[in-house]
């Protein structure tokens, strides 16, 4: 299976294909085309008919032989980008390469390709400056995959569907679930499918390197309005059952609190004097080393021994200083 074939699903996409086909060989034969498509003969001609009614002209060389060619001369209209535009597809373009999909190095390259085709030199020459010499750490995941899975689990929550998916936890623990997909996030190196799983009868996150087969369903459902999916697993993850329950006083604003924390560290909200942290630990000399970073003040409330493990951490810090 091609690239083409890969992802030729609707009758759009494949007749648009044809088109990108002419353009980048200038002339192909019809057996190739209808090869490259996915088609057989007879639906690759009514594609050129339609190609012919869009207004694009198209010469056909008859007999056992022949072949298909856009009429010499004949550019479609370029697509125009600024400066701006054509640095955001780039950059788009290689934190795409390292979401962890295992289709998404042929399809960069393919777009990549369309790109340099439509752009003019001087924006070509700066998109492939871009590709050349920056680096992005997405934090890649060796588990890889799950581009199915996404397509389906896409559309199922932009089109309000419920979905029936095999789903593997660790560890080797398989069930069948149906969920009401609200969203999907990116963190840490994997994807997540964040919604309402009618299995456990509440809000669930799924990594998709562990979704099996997943249908789409008839059922509709109505999506939580304002939903946020990474707010979602975030405050999931962060809220966590650990050994010890933690709450700091933060004495600074509210976005200079999130600025000091990674997401998943903890929840905050606004309080009296400041904002309040509310986490979770095993490690308290950890945590202890992790709030005495803080560029602001703090009043930890509890537990008792997290005050005890950051008076540990300041001594040793003041033998090291000598």
């Amino acid at each position: 299976m091609n690239r083409y074939t890969a992802r030729m699903t609707r009758p759009t996409t494949r007749l648009l294909a044809v088109l990108e086909l002419l353009q980048s060989r200038g002339r192909a034969s019809g057996p190739e085309l209808a090869r490259q498509v996915g088609v057989d003969g007879r639906t690759l001609r009514r594609y050129i008919v339609a190609l012919e009614d869009l207004g694009i002209p198209i010469a056909t060389e008859r007999g056992r032989h022949g072949a298909y060619a856009l009429v010499p001369g004949f550019k479609l209209p370029p697509l125009m980008f600024d400066d701006d535009e054509a640095q955001a597809l780039s950059l788009g373009l290689l934190a795409a390469q390292r979401l962890g999909l295992a289709g998404a190095a042929p399809a960069v390259a393919g777009a990549q390709a369309k790109l340099a085709r439509a752009m003019p030199e001087r924006l070509r020459k700066r998109a492939l400056a871009i590709a050349d010499t920056v680096q992005l750490d997405l934090h890649p995941s060796g588990a890889a995959g799950g581009d199915d899975a996404l397509a389906t689990l896409t559309a199922a929550a932009q089109e309000r569907r419920r979905v029936r998916l095999d789903y593997t936890a660790p560890p080797q623990r398989r069930s069948e679930r149906e969920v009401d997909p609200y969203g999907l996030a990116w963190r840490a190196g994997a994807w997540y499918m964040v919604g309402w799983c009618h299995l456990r009868r509440g809000l669930r996150s799924f990594r998709l390197d562990r979704i099996g087969t997943v249908w789409a369903l008839d059922q509709r459902f109505r999506r939580p309005d304002g939903f946020d999916a990474l707010a979602q697993l975030n405050a999931s993850i962060a809220g966590m059952p650990r050994r010890h329950a933690v709450e700091v006083l933060l004495r600074a604003d509210l976005d200079t609190a999130r600025r000091a924390f990674a997401l998943d560290f903890g929840l905050l909200e606004p309080a009296t004097g400041g904002v309040l942290l509310r986490s979770s630990a095993d490690d308290l000399g950890w945590f202890a080393r992790e709030l005495a970073r803080l560029p602001f003040a703090f009043e930890i409330r509890r537990p008792a021994p997290l005050r005890h493990a950051l008076k540990r951490h300041a001594a040793k810090l003041q033998r090291l200083a000598g």
